[in-house]
């Protein structure tokens, strides 16, 4: 930044974490984090209200939660590629002002129709700068000061986490439900201009070759024609509407992994997996991210279609998980550092399943200390014990020189499979288009839900007993761990970070 105040505090090595541009560099990476993760924990607040207001059935809702998801997980690789190639501060600037301008048209959709295709846009923001926020502390802090930087967005971003769900619910009972969209509005236009004045720009030397645009168009087509399938399932059943996306979400995925494995560059490097403990936390990752997905799509439905609880009702209901993990998640990561990932892989999963199964007592006539307060205390626990040394373990499977490679694959399989969790349940269940009209019909599929989610989270459980090593971590999940819990945090390593190219 050749040219702003921040320049009089940047030393050779980096900026200083004490300073000013410290400072403003910090409020930066922590207003771009927080616009993603208040949009992941708001907008499922607001989707019975969505629904009553355009008339819209369960896969609208669905739709509303994955179109965001789709795009998401399709991109954040080849996100963080463009970071490394074309400038972190540019693509990150890009990526914020994108997912305003999708929030504005989400927030102004006059129908269902342009609402998805607007969440849709929002995920290509979100690829944008949700790697890109870590990676500015990363690339732009003095080596001395990062881990307390990384430290400080940790902590802010999880209490933009924890903030979410209440103000998401203050929001859909007061202005209304497209104010859970507008409200990343008024954070861009902080967040850029900061950004522009204060932020230096860095990019990676290395980063040579052509972007996998191919592996990444293959990727997101494959989950979207899946998840298509799934969506729609339950109304047109065995249809060829129905069975010609499977059919070809099936074989976009098989061309994915023929692509990449035959590129010299490919987006993801397939021979990664060849390390048995990568590929088992990454298994352990699909079945506790698909559980979660599942409950955090459902469960703000149940207490307020079911229940009969407002919006904030519901959202500051489930405040007890996120402040949980605000407060314990890095005592819990230093505990696994000392005695190894096994058992905290191990009975984090469990503990889930037990809270997930305690939820099914939240029906009509629920009592919030009662029914609901113990499942998410044990829930909130069993996501302590279990979230940071999930992370912890991907990026000690690998060598240090692909962590960010690792950590940037694990978030990627983290949110597909809570997006195919989201599509997939309602089929499972049995739940209809219109299920979320009534309350009686809901509650039992609901509780069949719990189950689905309960016994994915023993099969994750079990197979991190199975595969997963005891020797201690050699990684600080604390210095890395947010507390957002719709994927595992980013971290861009030292070098190659997320680069597909």
């Amino acid at each position: 930044m050749s040219d702003s105040a921040g320049d009089r505090e940047t030393g050779p090595h980096g900026v200083r974490l004490g300073t000013a541009a410290g400072r403003w560099v910090l409020l930066t990476a922590v207003l771009g984090s927080g616009m993603a993760m208040l949009d992941s924990t708001v907008v499922n607040v607001a989707l019975p209200h969505i629904g009553r207001d355009l008339d819209a059935d369960l896969a609208v809702l669905q739709w509303t939660v994955n179109a965001y998801m789709l795009t998401l997980a399709g991109l954040i690789l080849l996100g963080g590629a463009l970071g490394d190639r074309f400038g972190r501060r540019r693509v990150f600037v890009v990526g914020v002002v994108w997912f305003a301008l999708a929030s504005l048209l989400c927030g102004l959709a006059p129908d269902a129709g342009v609402l998805i295709a607007a969440r849709a846009l929002q995920g290509v923001g979100g690829a944008l700068l949700t790697p890109g926020s870590l990676a500015l502390i990363q690339a732009v802090f003095h080596p001395d000061d990062r881990a307390g930087a990384v430290g400080a967005w940790s902590g802010l971003g999880g209490v933009a986490a924890a903030v979410g769900p209440f103000v998401g619910g203050w929001l859909v009972d007061g202005p209304g439900w497209r104010w859970v969209f507008l409200i990343n509005l008024p954070l861009a236009a902080v967040c850029v201009p900061v950004a522009l004045r204060y932020v230096p720009e860095t990019r990676d030397p290395r980063a040579r070759g052509r972007f996998d645009v191919l592996g990444a168009a293959l990727g997101a087509l494959a989950l979207g024609a899946v998840t298509y399938a799934l969506i729609e399932a339950p109304e047109k059943g065995a249809s060829p509407w129905v069975i010609g996306p499977a059919v070809a979400g099936v074989l976009l995925g098989v061309a994915f992994v023929r692509v990449e494995s035959r590129r010299a560059d490919p987006m993801m490097p397939l021979e990664v997996f060849s390390t048995r403990m990568f590929s088992a936390v990454n298994g352990v990752t699909v079945c506790v991210y698909a559980a979660f997905g599942g409950f955090f799509f459902l469960s703000v439905l149940q207490l307020q279609v079911v229940v009969g609880w407002s919006a904030l009702a519901a959202g500051t209901a489930l405040l007890p998980t996120t402040v949980l993990m605000l407060l314990l998640s890095a005592r819990s990561g230093r505990i696994a550092q000392r005695i190894g990932p096994r058992v905290p892989l191990t009975v984090g999963p469990f503990l889930c399943a037990a809270g997930m199964l305690l939820m099914t007592r939240a029906g009509s006539g629920a009592v919030y200390w009662r029914d609901v307060l113990p499942a998410l205390v044990v829930l909130g626990l069993g996501m302590v014990v279990l979230v940071a040394p999930l992370t912890a373990t991907v990026l000690a499977s690998v060598d240090v020189a692909r962590a960010g490679l690792a950590s940037g694959i694990n978030n990627a399989a983290a949110r597909a499979a809570g997006l195919v969790a989201v599509a997939a349940l309602p089929l499972l269940v049995g739940m209809g288009p219109d299920a979320y009209r009534d309350p009686a019909a809901f509650s039992d599929t609901f509780r069949k839900a719990m189950l689905w989610c309960g016994g994915t989270l023993a099969l994750g459980g079990l197979l991190a007993w199975t595969t997963v090593r005891t020797t201690p971590s050699q990684c600080h999940p604390e210095s890395r761990y947010s507390c957002g819990v719709a994927s595992p945090p980013l971290d861009p390593g030292e070098s190659d970070p997320l680069r597909g190219a």
